[in-house]
């Protein structure tokens, strides 16, 4: 037994010291804004943690889609991924409360959303398994287009691209009565070159970033919803790490992302005006054609919430701040 103690307490500062490397995937390219932003926060982990906790960034979608990095995730050969809000859902429905269609007429709609119910998505989040750092504003997505499109009827007419495996996305083209076409995110430059895709909906940095505007030739000036993104660390590798060390990665994480979030605000304000510069055209909708476009946002939306993607009484409190905030200008 005394043997065995002694091994034990030799052993121990080597356990105790171990380095952890967390390996975190996403589809953002390597030199953008959020990829930069990540790796400085790892070299700033790794020396207030004396090396015992790491970070490696697998950026530019190299680990594939969201649901293989899910399956990696599950085996342990990635720890986390920085995605799209809707990546999460499955883990907390509410966390896509942000996405419902046409909620917000601008920024300060969104802000004012956001500084209530971010805490509670975060919180959400991590009951579910994730352990999360802020979120990232993802901008505005606009319908862009090969040919213009003001109504829904001219929507209908168009090979419209939207990100597979997103079944929120999918229910509101239902609703809206589309027939989209559902792609993994690496193939849309591709099908847009082809004509497979002559259309998509997306905030015009990811176009700009991803090429994808060099193929349309119109914006419609709608918000067709706020996109936002995240990085969600699995609990169970993060509880790998010792307590103290957990609140180092938290501070730097935290700190991070509420950078990162006011950078990408100012690219996707920035990058509306850029598109134009690129060639683009804007198509503004009439009123009748808005009121259209609300009406089937409004349609989807309930139907959003009678399949289980958001619950009512989330919408309704995204609602009274909306409400509140309205009613203050």
């Amino acid at each position: 037994m005394l043997r065995l103690a002694t091994i034990l307490i030799v052993l121990f500062p080597l356990v105790a010291t171990a380095a952890t490397t967390l390996k975190i995937s996403t589809l953002y390219p390597d030199g953008t804004t959020i990829v930069s932003g990540l790796k400085k926060a790892g070299k700033d982990i790794a020396a207030q943690t004396d090396g015992r906790v790491k970070l490696k960034i697998y950026p530019g979608g190299v680990m594939g889609d969201d649901r293989a990095v899910e399956r990696k995730i599950r085996i342990g050969q990635l720890h986390g991924l920085v995605a799209q809000g809707g990546a999460f859902s499955s883990a907390y429905k509410d966390s896509q409360i942000l996405n419902v269609p046409l909620a917000f007429n601008n920024y300060d709609e969104v802000d004012a959303v956001r500084s209530e119910l971010d805490p509670v998505i975060q919180k959400g989040l991590e009951d579910g398994g994730w352990v999360s750092f802020g979120l990232l504003d993802g901008g505005f997505a606009y319908v862009m287009s090969e040919q213009p499109v003001k109504s829904i009827a001219d929507l209908r007419e168009q090979k419209l691209w939207l990100p597979a495996n997103d079944e929120a996305s999918a229910k509101a083209a239902k609703a809206f009565e589309l027939s989209p076409i559902m792609l993994n995110i690496g193939s849309v430059l591709t099908s847009l070159q082809t004509g497979a895709v002559n259309a998509f909906a997306a905030p015009p940095v990811a176009a700009l970033t991803l090429q994808w505007y060099s193929r349309v030739n119109y914006l419609t000036d709608m918000p067709l919803l706020y996109t936002f993104g995240m990085l969600g660390i699995h609990e169970k590798y993060f509880k790998r790490i010792s307590a103290e060390d957990q609140k180092v990665v938290r501070a730097i994480l935290d700190g991070t992302f509420d950078t990162l979030n006011a950078k990408s605000r100012e690219e996707n304000l920035s990058a509306f005006a850029a598109v134009q510069q690129q060639g683009l055209e804007v198509i503004k909708p009439n009123e009748e054609q808005r009121k259209e476009w609300h009406r089937y946002a409004e349609h989807a939306t309930a139907e959003l919430v009678e399949e289980g993607e958001i619950s009512q009484a989330m919408l309704d409190r995204l609602n009274g701040i909306l409400a509140k905030q309205r009613d203050g200008q």
